[in-house]
């Protein structure tokens, strides 16, 4: 259990760094508080089934990019050199984020073939995708509550849209492609075991 261990000490590190003078206080704490469920679940879930290293690393991820994206908001995360390196015209480091909630879809699967929750294989790769598009429209439409009803002015921060009428899509998008790479992932890496 010494590698996530490790992990958690990362997090709290950053959250702790993070937590530092946020450029808006509504707006760190609304990002955070689902972070702050998601790493309580990993935690509790840990105490009845210890998931493989890689997929401890690949649920580290989506917390740190998290936090540091509420600390400065997602638009305001000092991510130039990628927007530029593109071509870009916005910063997508919300979209990077996004994708990494996709990799939740390999601990989901894993767990499941573990306590044989689920038989036929292809069931249980394409489930897990499919949960991962669910959470994500469930989050979309958390955004948008939040934005509307709790602090219409901390609202755009939040939603990090920048303009895009089309952003609550292309994040699901997201979710679903960083989904699918964890499930390819998961698909191989667990054949390769006896």
């Amino acid at each position: 259990m010494r590698f996530p261990l490790i992990l958690l000490g990362l997090y709290l590190a950053v959250f702790g760094i993070c937590a530092i003078e946020p450029y808006e206080r509504s707006v760190w704490l609304a990002e955070n508080a689902p972070i702050w469920i998601i790493v309580g679940l990993i935690i509790w879930a840990s105490r009845y089934h210890r998931f493989s290293n890689l997929a401890y690393a690949l649920m580290f991820i989506l917390p740190v990019l998290h936090t540091i994206g509420g600390h400065y908001t997602f638009e305001r995360v000092p991510f130039d050199w990628f927007t530029n390196a593109f071509g870009f015209e916005r910063n997508h480091y919300d979209r990077i984020a996004h994708f990494t909630v996709g990799f939740f879809a390999y601990p989901m699967a894993e767990i499941a073939a573990a306590k044989q929750l689920i038989k036929p294989r292809w069931l249980l790769l394409t489930l897990a995708v499919t949960v991962i598009l669910a959470i994500a429209g469930a989050y979309e439409i958390f955004e948008w509550l939040f934005a509307i009803l709790v602090n219409p002015e901390a609202g755009h921060a939040f939603l990090g849209s920048q303009g895009d009428v089309w952003d609550a899509q292309k994040d699901m998008l997201a979710d679903t492609l960083g989904a699918i790479f964890a499930i390819i992932l998961f698909a191989f890496f667990s054949k390769r075991k006896p």
